[in-house]
């Protein structure tokens, strides 16, 4: 994926990244965007120093550090670690749903933009690994608040199934889209915590299929574990019109 894409993200650069500082002379920069800089960087930071030190140790001193950013700024933008660490988490995960969401509605089939969808996910998690660290693992050790964003999260990937096809005679009760979602991020969380987090772009055949078969069927959904990287044709059943 290319650098500019994954630029906004958490972790895509370093917080002390020269290209961000603040130029010192006699143009006065507005406060909102020195705030707004400041945020991006602590952003980064929060990312990169969780991933290495792990959220417990990581300290907001660490975090001030490694953004170049002065602790009662800092504590201007964020009520806290914990406040901190949500608010990346949201800023990362919504940028990552928003390019999931562009590759599926870039397909014509359900079955295509699912698949471009994980695909996404998959690429991006990979090529930043301190991100992923920090959004699919550490964001548990926030606790209650943690946990529950991360249920939120969750519940935010029903969108992709909104066009899935049905059977007459199988029923799509909710609790059947939680359970895959569920089982595709605790795959993506065993992955990451044993820090294969490169390795996770190959589980794209596994995971489609894990997702396809319940509504396009075994046989159908199979051929994603022979052809990962093919468009397959999609039937009558699985074509929507992309808006």
């Amino acid at each position: 994926m290319a650098k500019e894409t994954l630029g906004p993200l958490p972790g895509a650069r370093e917080g002390r990244d020269p290209s961000r500082a603040i130029k010192r002379g006699p143009s006065r920069v507005p406060p909102e965007e020195v705030a707004a800089n400041q945020r991006d960087r602590l952003f980064d930071a929060l990312v990169h120093t969780v991933a290495e030190k792990g959220y417990a140790n990581a300290t907001v001193s660490d975090i001030c550090r490694a953004a170049g950013v002065t602790r009662p700024a800092f504590y201007a933008l964020f009520a806290g670690k914990d406040d901190a660490l949500i608010a990346t988490y949201r800023h990362g995960t919504d940028l990552l749903l928003k390019l999931m969401e562009d590759a599926y509605r870039t397909e014509v089939t359900w079955r295509d933009g699912a698949r471009a969808a994980l695909r996404i996910m998959l690429q991006v998690l990979a090529e930043l690994p301190a991100f992923a660290t920090t959004a699919v693992v550490e964001i548990d050790a926030a606790g209650p608040h943690g946990r529950a964003e991360r249920v939120q999260l969750l519940r935010r990937f029903d969108r992709f199934f909104a066009d899935a096809p049905r059977a007459a005679d199988l029923p799509m009760p909710e609790e059947l889209v939680e359970t895959i979602v569920g089982g595709i991020y605790a795959t993506v969380y065993r992955y990451v915590a044993a820090g294969r987090v490169e390795q996770l772009p190959a589980l794209l055949p596994t995971l489609s299929y894990f997702t396809l078969v319940p509504f396009v069927g075994p046989e159908e959904a199979a051929r994603e574990l022979g052809t990962p990287s093919s468009s397959s044709p999609a039937k009558p059943a699985e074509c929507r019109i992309a808006p």
